[in-house]
């Protein structure tokens, strides 16, 4: 582009202290503890702190990790449930300069100690809940952390495996010693690993940028109001909670911890607490369906839950509305800070069916505030598909909540970014409204006699069996065809069908050449997150074979 030196706005008005700021989401608990300090900010069991009471913590924090030489670059790595320490190291790591590694309640010692090698971690602060893991996985990786212990007196068990523990560490903190933000916006806040159901997982690197543009695009795209009480029911490990940790904080909410995410203790603290929002995989919203219909009628007041993760069953979205809990869709991934993509409301689905409703609903919509541009397109040449609801290709995103690229691997990262796009792998149909439908995983779809058939939709079929609790989809071999849809299914406490009972129920719902050849009754092994580990089942399904 030729340069105009005669362009007026060129000339004298360069980026200065007054009017330029990196964009960090750091400012906003800034910002609720100076505007708002007495407000409630954390609720966990009979514990109870304000704004500047958890500010404070922070700070302190922030300045005892700094006088352990912990600063710009290092790695933290944390192994804890949604407790208030855990919201904590989300502004006090970053306020270091450093970045916050939050790993998987649920991964095995060799995992951990990979990630521990691969981020290099500086610290290790984990909970007497997962010391057994941690210790083997310390003592088996090249790096040696200083290991914390959060003693939290609501778990019994375990054992304290660390050199001091989180009030200790927190104690060795000057309330006087200020943090700063980031020089630059682009700097690492934290870092996610990726399930790594094939070979090590990769590590998403985060920005400042992203993080506060990501938390600002969730306040819209769920109408999270002024002062919203949010309940952790989603891992807070997971894409930094998918961002929450910073976007209640926005908005000087509260945070109601929960430890174990127990259905009936979660209709309990929406009802002693006034949650107004919560988020979820599908599956979380399944067991709270289920729960003791005694424990749903306490649902009196305005709820709104945010699911995502993997596509939601029309029929749990209408199960939800129908206990009086509405429901947003977002859809995402690791690689895009979580929801990056909202199923925005439009007023005319509201005089649909509910049926009706709900299928809208199950889409997962259109681009969220932050994200500058999404599309469905053919995977090699990166041409957009017809906007016909019919035509399946990948999804594609690009904007300022991508992540900065996948640590140490730059291969991984030129191939994710092919083309100027980030490609989520997904594959999807685009409708005529602009609306995305994500059919199924590229590595999930089923190729009956050369006919692509969803997963998602077999699914989502069988949950409107009335017996069916859970329900999952994936290939098995067959000789003529090639593939076919075999159905695991878990069944309802008290119900009962046949294998033969399901397959005719599908068949009177949806095309036969889509239907399960096979039903296999068993518990459906999930992630932390809730969702469904596929490949467990396809090793399931060869060891039946």
């Amino acid at each position: 582009m030729e340069n105009n030196n005669n362009n007026p706005y060129s000339l004298g008005l360069e980026k200065n202290a007054a009017n330029y700021a990196a964009l960090t989401p750091l400012s906003f608990i800034e910002r609720a503890a100076s505007v708002y300090p007495d407000r409630t900010a954390v609720i966990y069991g009979d514990v109870r702190r304000s704004w500047s009471e958890t500010y404070q913590r922070c700070i302190r924090l922030a300045s005892a990790l700094r006088k352990r030489g912990i600063g710009q670059g290092d790695t933290v790595a944390v192994m804890l449930p949604n407790i208030p320490e855990m919201l904590e190291l989300h502004f006090a790591v970053p306020m270091t300069g450093a970045v916050l590694n939050t790993q998987n309640t649920r991964l095995d010692s060799e995992t951990v100690a990979f990630m521990l090698d691969h981020g290099e971690a500086k610290v290790m602060i984990t909970d007497r809940e997962f010391s057994d893991v941690v210790h083997k996985a310390v003592r088996m990786a090249s790096v040696d952390p200083l290991v914390i212990d959060v003693d939290d007196p609501q778990f019994t068990g375990g054992d304290l495996i660390g050199s001091m523990n989180y009030e200790q560490l927190l104690a060795e903190g000057d309330l006087s010693d200020h943090w700063q933000p980031p020089e630059d916006e682009w700097q690492a806040i934290t870092l996610n690993y990726t399930s790594g159901t094939t070979g090590n997982p990769k590590g998403v690197v985060y920005h400042h940028r992203g993080a506060h543009l990501n938390a600002i695009s969730n306040i819209i795209g769920q109408n999270l109001p002024p002062h919203a009480v949010y309940l952790w029911t989603l891992p807070m490990f997971h894409c930094n909670g998918w961002c929450y940790p910073w976007s209640v904080t926005a908005v000087a909410g509260t945070h109601v911890c929960l430890r174990h995410l127990q259905p009936e203790k979660v209709f309990e603290l929406i009802q002693a607490c006034g949650v107004t929002h919560f988020c979820g995989a599908p599956v979380v919203l399944n067991m709270l369906l289920n729960a003791p219909d005694q424990a749903k009628a306490q649902v009196d007041h305005p709820v709104t839950v945010t699911t995502g993760g993997a596509a939601p069953p029309a029929a749990i979205i209408e199960g939800m509305e129908k206990i009086g809990i509405q429901v947003v869709h977002a859809y995402g991934l690791t690689e895009s800070y979580g929801p990056s993509v909202f199923c925005a409301h439009q007023d005319e689905w509201d005089a649909l069916e509910l049926e009706q409703k709900a299928a809208k609903m199950a889409r997962q919509g259109v681009r969220a505030p932050a994200l500058e541009q999404l599309m469905v397109a053919d995977t090699e040449t990166l041409e957009p598909v017809p906007r016909d609801g019919q035509t399946l290709g990948e999804v594609f995103m690009r904007g300022n909540n991508i992540m900065q690229g996948y640590l140490k691997n730059p291969s991984a990262s030129d191939a994710a970014f092919a083309g100027g796009w980030f490609h989520t792998g997904d594959l999807a149909v685009w409708h005529a409204d602009g609306y995305v439908e994500v059919k199924d995983r590229s590595k999930d779809v089923i190729i009956s006699g050369g006919e692509n058939i969803s997963t998602i939709e077999v699914e989502d079929t069988l949950y409107r069996h009335p017996a069916i609790m859970e329900a999952a989809v994936v290939a098995k071999h067959h000789e003529h065809w090639g593939e076919v849809p075999c159905a695991f299914v878990t069944l309802k406490e008290g119900s009962s069908a046949t294998e033969e009972e399901i397959i005719n129920f599908t068949r009177d719902n949806m095309a036969h050449f889509k239907c399960p050849k096979q039903v296999v009754f068993a518990p459906l092994p999930k992630t932390s997150t809730g969702k469904v580990q596929k490949f467990a089942l396809r090793a399931m399904l060869k060891d039946l074979a």
